[in-house]
């Protein structure tokens, strides 16, 4: 069996895993392998923003999870797109820059987690950013790899959506990661000159040029191999081949909150009794090992619109696809670079809250549930999801064999929060829709229609229609309790020489997208393995 030899192994070339094997070469006397089961991200839908209209079911470079039937939605299975490709999910998302609220990292130091209060980690978030355009400098980086930038076309539609929301008073604000995040206004969003910045982009490939970072892509990681109850290194297969990668140093698992936790399971890491019925040796029972799981579900409202101004029209349209590609081409510009949401707003369903509980999208283009085709006539919808979920899932094995899928577990609206604060933010969605300013762009309310009335017609409307944001996150959460996986340090409780750092580590999940504390986690990450900490923020 070919066997390779690193200093540190990344299994996992998502968004976190590109920066923490970028930062850790930055060291010419280590040596940095990164496994990525996807292959290269080479396909140029990537690269064009509006481009994850085209991944999100594109098999080549996504899992193409789902769920398991939920019992909230009707026994509906909900499809959870990730990516597998360099670069991860922030290869396919919809490329919107949103932090969080610094409550939330605050929260995660109450929790025990000392050095992630949002002192602690703005200046990871800061380091990290490339922004251009107006904001902070006391927030936001300017010297950084991950390119953020303004929406380059700011449209009529959008600006009756911003001035309808004023009117129900959501103040204006310019920055959803400034000072405050509450208000209506434009997202900022990962691109660089009118093309996708992803982690891979911003920080793999210029760090691939270093003779000692070594890539590895189509190499699935089977298991983590132990010497008692250190990590050694990772059993994996490229093209089919079995393979062998030894860390001298350390292994870090960046794959996500699915395939993390599925690796540390098929590596007898995570509750007993459920390796043991599954078939798989107990090296270390750790109980939280996919626990925990948290997911942002969402709601639309979708409108036939009076003007054929529409992303739905120009896809109707061939002439109008042809002139959306010149445009693209010579300026960057036009329909080709509509991110997944071009206005947003954070707000509270309740004025006793202390920050925003829920968060809308505007998205110019319509259909029924994400991952569909667009509707055939003019339109576009509100995207509304809860910020901070109660319900639990959790990720469990189907067997020992690496290439079967997890069972998914969402338990979507599993509690009572959830489901008044989803109701009230659509029926604030509703309010700020019958304002003058969008009723002249609005012909009607197509789902879920003028009929659909009541706080039970809307909560079924959400069972029948909502899904994922896509969002997951909190399986191999970090904290002291005793479904933690990690300890602040990032390291496996009871596994030396073994980490996580995604979104799998989230105690709780951030309020909002998820992508910027991601290659957050990254940054720190490789400082805590290289025994170093950026200073707090003033």
């Amino acid at each position: 069996m070919e066997t390779i030899e690193a200093d540190y192994i990344v299994v996992g070339a998502g968004s976190a895993g590109c920066v923490v094997a970028a930062r850790l070469s930055e060291d010419p006397s280590v040596r940095v392998l990164v496994l990525e089961a996807g292959g290269r991200d080479s396909n140029l839908w990537i690269h064009i923003p509006l481009g994850y209209g085209k991944t999100i079911t594109d098999k080549r470079v996504n899992w193409m999870y789902e769920t398991e039937p939920d019992p909230q939605l009707h026994g509906r299975k909900v499809f959870w797109p990730r990516g597998k490709v360099l670069g991860g999910s922030s290869s396919i998302n919809g490329l919107l820059y949103v932090r969080g609220q610094a409550q939330d990292y605050d929260h995660w130091r109450q929790l025990g987690n000392a050095g992630w209060a949002y002192e602690d980690v703005l200046p990871y978030f800061r380091r990290s950013e490339r922004r251009s355009g107006a904001g902070d400098n006391a927030l936001h980086g300017r010297d950084g790899a991950l390119g953020v930038e303004d929406l380059p076309d700011r449209t009529a539609l959008c600006e009756a959506y911003i001035k309808a929301a004023t009117e129900v008073g959501i103040p204006r604000t310019e920055d959803f990661n400034g000072a405050s995040q509450e208000g209506v206004g434009y997202y900022h969003v990962t691109a660089r000159n009118g093309r996708r910045s992803s982690a891979a982009t911003a920080f793999l490939h210029p760090a691939m040029k270093r003779p000692n970072l070594t890539v590895l892509t189509e190499a699935l990681a089977g298991r983590i191999t132990l010497e008692g109850k250190r990590a050694t290194g990772i059993a994996f297969t490229q093209g089919g081949v079995p393979k062998r990668a030894v860390a001298r140093r350390e292994v870090i698992l960046c794959g996500g909150a699915i395939n993390s936790p599925h690796l540390l399971l098929l590596s007898g890491i995570g509750p007993g009794a459920h390796l043991q019925q599954q078939g798989v040796a107990v090296a270390h029972d750790l109980p939280g090992v996919g626990q925990n799981l948290q997911d942002h579900f969402q709601a639309r409202i979708t409108y036939r619109c009076r003007y054929p101004v529409t992303l739905n029209d120009v896809m109707m349209s061939p002439w109008r696809m042809a002139m959306a590609g010149v445009q693209y081409a010579v300026a960057r510009r036009g329909p080709l670079t509509i991110s997944a949401g071009q206005v947003g707003i954070f707000a509270r369903t309740r004025p006793e809250l202390e920050s925003p509980d829920i968060q809308f999208l505007l998205i110019p283009f319509s259909a029924a549930r994400p991952g569909e085709g667009l509707d055939k006539f003019s339109g576009f919808l509100q995207n509304c999801c809860q910020l901070r979920p109660e319900s639990r899932g959790e990720i469990l094995l189907r067997g020992p064999d690496p290439t079967t899928y997890p069972a998914i577990h969402a338990n979507y609206l599993s509690t009572e929060l959830d489901r008044r604060t989803l109701v009230e933010g659509l029926k604030l969605g509703r309010r700020i829709a019958a304002q003058p300013s969008m009723q002249h762009w609005i012909e009607s309310e197509h789902l879920p229609g003028k009929d659909v009335q009541g706080d039970e017609a809307l909560l079924e409307h959400a069972r029948r229609y909502g899904g994922s944001i896509f969002h997951p996150s909190g399986t191999c959460k970090m904290g002291r309790d005793r479904l933690a996986v990690v300890d602040d340090q990032l390291r496996v409780h009871g596994i030396d020489g073994l980490r996580v750092a995604d979104a799998s580590i989230m105690p709780t999940v951030v309020s909002g997208n998820t992508n910027a504390a991601c290659i957050m986690i990254g940054e720190k990450a490789a400082d805590l393995v290289r025994g170093k900490v950026l200073a707090r923020a003033a």
